[in-house]
């Protein structure tokens, strides 16, 4: 047996969270680059791209909650999400992040850390 059986189940868990983090955060937040489309498109096309996202998501949790906690399943995602966030605001639509907020997302990262390190 080859491909994503023979990982481990924690690397196999943070791959597939990872990809679905970066869907969520285009569905969330890439719409706002293209601020002309009729909102009933843009719901459209976030609800289809949100298929692809529980796609990764669902079985990233299955997998991953044979080594991990639930609780720290979510401070794993919660993590990923601000990591996700940072690419899409910085990459996809230009923005940059301020000092402040970048403190603010740290000490986000800083509880979901203590949550996964139970």
């Amino acid at each position: 047996m080859t491909g994503l059986a023979q990982l481990p189940p924690q690397l196999v868990a943070l791959v597939l969270l990872a990809g679905s983090n970066i869907l969520m955060n285009l569905d969330w937040y890439g719409h706002l680059r293209s601020k002309s489309a009729p909102v009933l498109l843009v719901i459209l096309g976030a609800w289809g791209l949100a298929f692809f996202e529980y796609a990764l998501q669902v079985p990233a949790n299955r997998i991953g909650h044979q080594v991990f906690t639930a609780p720290q399943l979510k401070g794993i995602q919660e993590t990923l999400s601000i990591a996700g966030f940072f690419l899409v605001s910085t990459l996809w639509l230009g923005e940059a992040i301020s000092l402040r907020q970048m403190v603010g997302f740290a000490l986000m990262v800083v509880a979901a850390v203590l949550i996964v390190g139970d």
